[in-house]
């Protein structure tokens, strides 16, 4: 594969650290862009001694100078308590992050990949989703400064790929999880690990934990982004990728106490303000153009997660 320069917006995140790393791996040389408002040094402190990885304190919102064959453009808080806490902040991250990266990529012929979201398909109307599907969101609700924010810059997206002949991607992501999930961001699988960890209460929202969502390993979801970045140009999305094997909530729940031996208590809590009750990606496009397909179950997941946990949160 050809060594490339590659610019990972939000990089010190999640999903982007461990994108970082594959990056670096294949011999790229990185740039990791990120404001550390809600990514960790911790992340990426392991990659710092690598010569072709550069760490650039930077917020998206603001123009970008770097020259590069590739940007994967990540940067947004992606939990409900992250994006929440400032929606503002939420929805300029995701318009004029968009802008940033798309303005750069004019600039340098840059191929550019938006981390779009399953949460562009609001309450679906349609089980599995596909990539046709236009969605059932609420405009002005809580949650509408990640879920219109992402929609947005998917317009933006697409309207400099038609106005101004920009190579772009578009993938939307569903769940993922895995190692370096912050403990604190409200997510289904971070919570009930760090709850079952310390035996507190594990909190299921719902009446009855029925509603369901789809979970894809990290390491699967950054192969699938790499494969879309380096797909044919024809190919610009939008890519749904994730796990199309549907679990409802409770049941993981019960799997991950079960797994940690937990003495925890499943109760169970309102379930929060337009939080979809069902979500289930349609991966026929992936598999056909991407090759691409998850086979890592979430047993063998959750074992790989749940060990990184303990070494955050030792169990007492």
């Amino acid at each position: 594969m050809k060594q490339k320069t590659i610019i990972v917006t939000g990089g010190a995140g999640f999903i982007g650290s461990h994108l970082c790393e594959r990056l670096l791996d294949k011999g790229h040389s990185v740039f990791c862009v990120d404001n550390f408002l809600t990514g960790k040094f911790e992340n990426i402190e392991h990659l710092v001694s690598r010569k072709k990885f550069k760490i650039i304190s930077h917020d998206v919102c603001e123009p970008l100078n770097i020259e590069a064959d590739e940007i994967y453009n990540l940067a947004c808080p992606a939990s409900p308590e992250k994006y929440q806490k400032d929606p503002v902040k939420t929805v300029k991250t995701n318009v004029m992050g968009a802008l940033t990266v798309l303005e750069l990529a004019k600039k340098t012929g840059a191929t550019v990949l938006q981390a779009s979201t399953s949460e562009i398909y609001g309450e679906p109307l349609e089980h599995p989703q596909k990539e046709s599907y236009w969605g059932n969101v609420n405009p002005i609700g809580v949650r509408s400064c990640y879920d219109e924010g992402k929609r947005c810059a998917e317009t933006l997206f697409f309207d400099y790929h038609r106005q101004y002949k920009v190579k772009i991607k578009v993938a939307r992501i569903f769940n993922t999880y895995g190692p370096k999930m912050c403990i604190d961001d409200g997510r289904v699988i971070s919570n009930f690990i760090t709850q079952a960890l310390n035996n507190d209460y594990m909190t299921v929202y719902g009446n009855d934990g029925a509603q369901t969502r789809s979970f894809c390993y990290v390491d699967e979801m950054v192969e699938g982004l790499i494969r879309l970045m380096n797909s044919s140009d024809e190919l610009i999305g939008p890519v749904n990728l994730g796990n199309p094997t549907e679990v409802s909530i409770l049941d993981v729940a019960e799997k991950i106490k079960f797994m940690i031996h937990s003495s925890s208590k499943i109760i169970f809590k309102e379930l929060p303000k337009d939080d979809p009750t069902r979500r289930q990606p349609d991966i026929t496009l992936a598999k056909k153009e991407l090759l691409w397909e998850p086979k890592i179950k979430l047993r063998d997941g959750l074992n790989k997660t749940i060990v990184w946990f303990k070494g955050v949160i030792p169990n007492e």
